[in-house]
């Protein structure tokens, strides 16, 4: 058996192809908490889907309001940012686990 905490990883990321408690290239999984008035810039992945559960509170993504239970998909190459309006807490998981995927969108 392993244990690990999620306050030692990196901003709630526990899978994927880096340093982590389990590692894989198959895909990522975050457990996220953000503060009210939190903002993520808007970015993109060029090559991985994200799917982002909203556990907890309410966030808005691309000026659409999302709240506990919503289910948001962001295929490759689709671009959003993120606001909490509330505490939040986010299960992300992103497919597969790539590096530098990461692609800040200016308007």
């Amino acid at each position: 058996m392993k244990k690990f905490h999620i306050d030692n990883m990196n901003r709630g990321w526990f899978i994927g192809d880096f340093p982590s408690a389990f590692n894989t290239k198959d895909f990522e999984v975050a457990c996220k908490k953000y503060k009210a008035g939190d903002y993520e810039e808007k970015h993109m992945h060029k090559i991985a889907t994200e799917i982002t559960l909203i556990v907890k509170g309410n966030a808005l993504m691309n000026g659409v309001e999302h709240k506990e239970g919503d289910i948001i998909i962001m295929e490759p190459g689709e671009a959003t940012d993120f606001k909490a309006l509330t505490e939040v807490t986010n299960l992300v998981v992103k497919i597969p686990s790539i590096t530098d995927d990461k692609y800040i969108v200016t308007d």
